[in-house]
């Protein structure tokens, strides 16, 4: 499959992870089913989460067997007593120690130019011993300072773990940094105290996967609204530092559906994207860092 790169030249900046060259080719692209329009993909401890919007929100269990993922019979709802809570799953930040975020993008007309974004705090193991959110939704927030749609992640800055997200539209795109301990207590991302840092990023973001290795944030991304795959990978801290995005490659795709969710597996040369087809929903991506 032939596969398109732009980017910036490498030594562009000043940091040594911008002086990365990133390739990536897809290999591979299969279909899951019973995931609806999956929208995101994420790896804990071993398990590839796998979620979507089908009848209502679910999240199924996955294992990486040579070039397959491997149904572990394990599905989840994000329903209370029955009622979709998270209809539109769109970003899981999950890490040891810290609270967990899911969040969900609720178009709210036809045109697409009203949203309501809400950011969800669970208890992630109730969650997974139970099945459902019953006695397992901790928080609700409000993402009321998004332009369009939330998509929650950990990144590390300087040490510190922040709740990460980010914008879906054309215009004052914005990645957003928030004091994670602080949002579980909060009704809205507005009030005063929880925001870390924020800095401008290009549009059509999906979804925001966190390199910790490299300190590098990827924009999982649409070249155009809702087609054509894009990940684009940023020097994390001078992006905070300067206030807008700072570029170290930009890998493009022909596939031409809608990119939802991307990770590196255990091994950082492969990665597993997602996106919302019925069909070939998933690809396995090989990647070189030069």
């Amino acid at each position: 499959m032939k596969l398109l790169y732009t980017g910036l030249v490498a030594g562009l900046f000043m940091s040594s992870i911008s002086n990365y060259d990133i390739d990536g080719k897809l290999v591979k692209s299969f279909t899951l089913d019973s995931l609806g329009a999956c929208q995101g993909i994420s790896l804990q401890n071993g398990n590839y989460y796998l979620y979507g919007d089908r009848e209502v929100g679910v999240m199924r269990a996955y294992h990486l067997e040579k070039d397959s993922l491997v149904y572990q019979n394990k599905e989840y709802r994000f329903t209370i007593k029955g009622e979709n809570i998270i209809k539109h799953p769109t970003g899981i930040a999950r890490r040891a120690g810290m609270p967990t975020f899911i969040g969900n993008s609720v178009r709210q007309n036809a045109e697409g130019t009203i949203w309501k974004a809400m950011i969800y705090n669970i208890n992630w193991d109730g969650f997974l011993k139970t099945g459902t959110l019953d006695g397992n939704l901790l928080n609700t927030i409000e993402d009321d300072a998004c332009i369009q749609g939330t998509r929650p992640e950990y990144v590390n800055h300087k040490g510190k773990w922040l709740m990460a997200t980010a914008d879906y539209g054309n215009k004052a795109n914005e990645v957003r940094l928030y004091d994670a301990n602080k949002l579980t207590k909060a009704r809205k991302t507005s009030e005063k105290g929880l925001l870390y840092k924020k800095f401008t990023c290009s549009p059509w973001v999906q979804n925001l996967y966190f390199i910790q290795d490299k300190g590098i944030l990827v924009l999982i991304q649409n070249q155009i609204e809702g087609r054509k795959w894009r990940l684009t990978f940023l020097d994390l801290d001078k992006s905070i530092e300067t206030g807008k995005e700072k570029v170290i490659k930009v890998v493009d795709t022909d596939k031409a559906d809608e990119l939802e969710g991307f990770t590196l597996t255990d091994n950082e040369q492969h990665g597993i994207a997602v996106s919302s087809s019925r069909k070939n929903n998933v690809s396995l991506m090989n990647l070189s860092w030069e």
